[in-house]
């Protein structure tokens, strides 16, 4: 069940790169921030309000703990790739966005002492090499080539944001339902997003309304907001964030996929060879795990 809902959640996060770079010049990055976690919000408040209210001791007693899930998770990690997004190309943002699982280890490491084995180091690297397989598209002459700027730096940015929320997870307060959990980090998270996206109205920057930025706000809230968020919290509490990171290498074979579908891109010998080595390299890593729980 948790690697489901870790393919599900980097689907979701592919639709997601893909409409946010597609709508970048519709869609200035703090709207796109703004108004997706809004409407998240109005949609968890449905069914999550009467269990932050339950909880509300324990929501206060774990406060600082959520303050920080919500600074790193919804504010800064959307943020930083909306505003890198203004300036880097997709390409480099998945190139720069797939060292997160390495920095989710040395996180992990760092914090907690969790390390990997080396069964499961080689499985991020086998995965890490389609990754690399799909951008180059089999010339590594693609990448010598690749040139890194302003955004590029952002996307690490959020990498490293997410890196550590994820790491994060392990303290995890117990007896927390999931979703007064996640409405507290949003609430933390749009406290933070709204003097930015105040501060950008005032200089002129508006979203477009058309068809195509109320469906990309609507997508982003609803799957790659509330859905990916409570299915990698779940999956990343039980599995460990070590063991989930290496799914972050799933989000570049369904952008290809999304490619084929919707715009009609070819499917290549090098697409099908990179999807092969991502998921070998992530089942080596999950066979670890099997392995030392005694399933």
């Amino acid at each position: 069940m948790p690697y489901l809902l870790l393919i599900l959640t980097t689907l979701f996060w592919s639709g997601n790169f893909v409409l946010s770079r597609g709508m970048h010049a519709e869609i200035p990055p703090f709207s796109l921030a703004f108004w997706r976690w809004t409407l998240a919000l109005l949609i968890l408040s449905t069914f999550s309000l009467r269990h932050l209210l339950a909880q509300r001791r324990l929501v206060l007693t774990h406060g600082r703990y959520i303050i920080i899930q919500g600074v790193l998770g919804v504010a800064g990690f959307n943020s930083l790739i909306y505003l890198a997004i203004q300036t880097t190309t997709a390409i480099n943002a998945v190139l720069v966005n797939s060292c997160t699982p390495i920095i989710i280890v040395l996180f992990s490491w760092a914090m907690y002492n969790d390390r990997l084995s080396l069964r499961q180091y080689l499985g991020v690297a086998i995965s890490l090499c389609g990754v690399m397989l799909i951008i180059s598209q089999g010339e590594l002459a693609t990448l010598r080539h690749l040139r890194f700027n302003r955004g590029d730096i952002l996307v690490f940015m959020a990498a490293a944001c997410w890196a550590l929320y994820s790491a994060n997870l392990k303290r995890y307060p117990k007896g927390l339902h999931p979703l007064a959990f996640q409405m507290g980090i949003v609430l933390v998270g749009l406290t933070i997003l709204l003097p930015l996206y105040l501060v950008e109205l005032s200089t002129g920057q508006t979203m477009t309304l058309s068809s195509g930025s109320i469906v990309t706000v609507v997508y982003v809230a609803v799957f790659a907001s509330v859905l990916a968020f409570i299915f990698w919290n779940r999956a990343v509490t039980m599995l460990g964030a070590n063991i989930a990171g290496p799914f972050i290498h799933l989000m570049p074979v369904f952008s290809t996929i999304l490619a084929v579908i919707f715009l009609g891109e070819k499917l290549t010998a090098n697409h099908i060879q990179a999807i092969l080595l991502i998921f070998g390299g992530i089942l080596l890593t999950t066979f670890r795990v099997k392995k030392g729980n005694g399933k």
